[in-house]
């Protein structure tokens, strides 16, 4: 296939959701969105897979369409993957490469990674991705990109992101079960931040929260690197849910009342009380306090819970450039208003930005993660297309998918 025919699939499985983007990538590494689907998701709960048929069944449904729309067939996908499982972990590691006169290459690089992995990440965790935060050489520290630089000693300090790997093993199968092969796992909360953030943000200091159905992720950008990821086991269906359960109503009907009357502006002027039905046929009235009551002591809890993992991080006030909504639960009114009060920082909505094709169908906080995934794996086979025209010594750096796994089959 040549440059001028490349596609890449985003596929987004969530515990409520499913969702795809396929867009045609230029030379120049430019996205056009061709297709895109989204549909109900089963088989899913709290981001892993709670059985394989469910899964694959709404895969293989929901990518039908956007085949058909991009006129392009899904073999393998970029895939998210979420769940309170994802870790990140700050590590380090230091090589011996030879004389002060030997440059440093790509596989220099590759083994000082390895190294800073190797023992400090369980066996029992796949590591999603390594993100060099600071190289040193020769006790020379603040380096972004040695490559070519010359020194003897070669140190990394890298923040790790794993999931176990068991999870990633059945959402592996889940997606084959579909006849999809999953290229590369990727965060949710990482994916929609490669979709939403611009590169002046990741350097000054940013954070993104995606509100999932039954997950709230964050993930922390600063001096352009991925710094911290944490996942709250906490999402807006958990909303619905206390209201069916306070209310003595139906699911379906609490969802209602979700979309329709729920603000994250509890201090405005509305009406008391919070009509649903039609035609007075099966019309119910319910207390607009009492509603506004349980939706925001669990949006209290959710919003807290991301301060906490903030806090502990020390990034609760270091965040020039604010927080960035995305996820289903953005979707909520003024949820922006309320996430500003409870983390006392500067919140917006976040969408896909930069796309060309069909973009204004997709341009929602509930596609930033497809979208994200799309980004990624057009980033990432742009670099490995180019490492292929450059020698050894001037390799780029390729996807870390499954490089780890033969250092843990050592063991």
């Amino acid at each position: 296939m040549d440059e001028a025919s490349r596609f890449v699939t985003g596929l987004d499985v969530g515990t409520e959701n499913v969702r795809a983007v396929i867009a045609s990538v230029n030379k120049d590494g430019h996205l056009a969105v061709v297709g895109y689907n989204e549909g109900k998701s089963a088989g899913m709960r709290k981001g892993i897979p709670a059985n394989l048929t469910g899964p694959a069944s709404s895969i293989d449904k929901m990518l039908g369409e956007a085949e058909r729309m991009g006129g392009y067939e899904v073999h393998s996908a970029y895939v998210s993957i979420n769940g309170s499982q994802i870790l990140s972990t700050k590590t380090e590691g230091m090589i011996a490469v030879g004389t002060v006169e030997h440059e440093i290459n790509g596989e220099d690089l590759d083994r000082v990674e390895d190294v800073a992995v190797t023992g400090r990440i369980p066996a029992n965790r796949d590591v999603l991705d390594v993100v060099p935060l600071e190289y040193a050489l020769d006790g020379q520290g603040g380096i972004k990109d040695p490559l070519g630089m010359s020194g003897a000693r070669l140190e990394i300090r890298a923040n790790v992101i794993s999931a176990l790997t068991p999870n990633c093993e059945n959402l592996r199968k889940a997606t084959e079960a579909a006849d999809v092969k999953a290229e590369r796992f990727v965060p949710s909360v990482v994916a929609a931040a490669k979709a939403v953030l611009s590169e002046r943000q990741k350097e000054n200091g940013v954070a993104v929260i995606d509100m999932g159905a039954t997950t709230t992720a964050v993930a922390v950008y600063e001096e352009g690197d991925l710094q911290y990821v944490g996942v709250v086991p906490a999402g807006s269906n958990n909303i619905t849910n206390d209201l069916a359960i306070v209310l003595a109503i139906d699911p379906n009907m609490a969802e209602e009342i979700k979309t329709r009357f729920v603000t994250g502006n509890f201090k405005s002027e509305k009406s008391p009380v919070i009509r649903v039905g039609k035609d007075g046929k099966g019309e119910r009235a319910f207390e607009r306090k009492e509603v506004e009551d349980v939706v925001k002591a669990r949006l209290d809890e959710i919003f807290n819970e991301i301060r906490k993992k903030l806090k502990a991080t020390k990034y609760d006030q270091r965040l020039p450039e604010g927080i960035i909504l995305t996820g289903g639960g953005a979707k909520m009114r003024d949820i922006d208003l309320f996430a500003k009060q409870v983390l006392e920082a500067a919140v917006k909505i976040g969408v896909p930005q930069g796309l060309d094709g069909v973009a204004d169908a997709v341009e929602k906080p509930e596609f930033a993660t497809a979208v994200g995934l799309a980004m990624l794996a057009a980033e990432d086979s742009h670099e490995v297309s180019l490492s292929t025209k450059k020698s050894k010594k001037d390799k780029k750096k390729v996807p870390k998918a499954n490089i780890f796994k033969k250092i843990f089959s050592k063991f």
